[in-house]
């Protein structure tokens, strides 16, 4: 079986299912969590940042991904106690090659909020691919905005990174035999040596929908969403129940073939659509999430000590989205703010 990227952005999960109650006053997040929620703001009907940090607060969720540094949501973040993340898209790389322009960009997007904003994570650069025309400014971007960082003396409480999609995999099953591809292994291993000398962990957008509709005849809905009954791949000592687990540790694979055998795995993304195609329905979506939420706070079988680091895609369905119905119906919320799903963070 091979995850391929109409079979990629991977994810998969064990047994538990909620009911999706068509009525729900509100999303009850409780507790110590291991899951955030990604913030995007493609629509043109989305809450106010204020309201939006404020469903996070009121909801308990305790981490958020941004994906530009809009000044409006951090100045709402002040004081939240919401650890971050915010990426650096893919076409601000190479202006990112020149080291005063990093400087410039963390003095200007970090700095000023850095006293009571809980930067955790700079993401430089989302799902760049080695034939892209950006991959040749990326670990130059992430070089500056790490120096950046320490220069603003910020490198202990911010980690930079960049992430990555399942497309940089080959072989991809089992997943003890990952490794990154032939083409992907010459941009990626540089990347992950410097990532491992600053003790920053590698991101990956992990989707087990689009596994799952990309190959549906060998990878079951069940498999999918974390309900299949009993284990569904056997490799070698570990056992797969879900094809989440097995995505990541594949990636956990690869980095051991790569010289990086210790480094963690942040899920950066990972999300189910609502509508847009068979797969995409409310009760699809709610089963992901809420299994996805209950199974990240234990580990993988590869790596079964510890809670894995993971963010919903997404706190919103945005209507702006470009590509597919699909991917503008991730959201664990619709935008007048009223929760899809019954979901418990805690």
């Amino acid at each position: 079986m091979y995850f391929s990227y109409t079979t990629l952005k991977n994810t998969f999960m064990a047994p538990i299912l909620l009911l999706l109650v068509l009525f729900m006053p509100a999303l009850q997040i409780t507790g110590g969590q291991s899951a955030g929620v990604c913030y995007g703001r493609n629509g043109d009907n989305l809450p106010s940042d204020t309201e939006v940090i404020d469903l996070y607060k009121s909801n308990g969720i305790g981490r958020m991904r941004i994906y530009e540094p809009n000044q409006a949501t951090l100045e709402a973040l002040r004081g939240s106690n919401i650890e971050l993340m915010v990426t650096i898209l893919n076409n601000n790389l190479q202006a990112l090659t020149d080291a005063a322009a990093a400087t410039d960009w963390v003095q200007k997007n970090v700095q000023p909020y850095s006293a009571d904003v809980k930067f955790k994570y700079i993401a430089v650069g989302n799902e760049v691919h080695p034939d892209a025309a950006e991959a040749q400014y990326l670990l130059p971007a992430i070089q500056n905005i790490q120096n950046a960082v320490k220069a603003a003396n910020l490198q202990s409480q911010i980690k930079v990174s960049t992430a990555i999609d399942t497309t940089l995999l080959d072989p991809s099953f089992p997943p003890s035999d990952g490794a990154f591809s032939s083409a992907a292994n010459s941009f990626i291993t540089p990347i992950i040596t410097f990532l491992g000398n600053n003790g920053a962990p590698l991101l990956v957008n992990i989707y087990p929908y689009f596994a799952y509709i990309g190959d549906p005849a060998n990878i079951k809905l069940e498999y999918a969403l974390f309900t299949s009954p009993g284990v569904v791949v056997q490799d070698g000592s570990n056992g797969y129940q879900n094809i989440f687990d097995a995505i990541l540790d594949t990636h956990y694979s690869a980095l051991e073939k790569a010289g990086a055998p210790n480094m963690v795995i942040v899920v950066s993304e990972s999300g189910w659509p609502s509508e847009g195609s068979d797969a995409a329905t409310n009760g699809n979506a709610g089963t992901y999430y809420s299994n996805l939420i209950n199974h990240v706070k234990t580990g993988t079988p590869k790596r079964p000590n510890g809670a894995i680091e993971t963010y919903l895609f997404a706190m919103f369905d945005e209507n702006l989205k470009d590509g597919a119905e699909v991917e503008k119906h991730f959201g664990i919320f619709s935008p007048n703010k009223q929760p899809k799903y019954q979901l418990t963070f805690g």
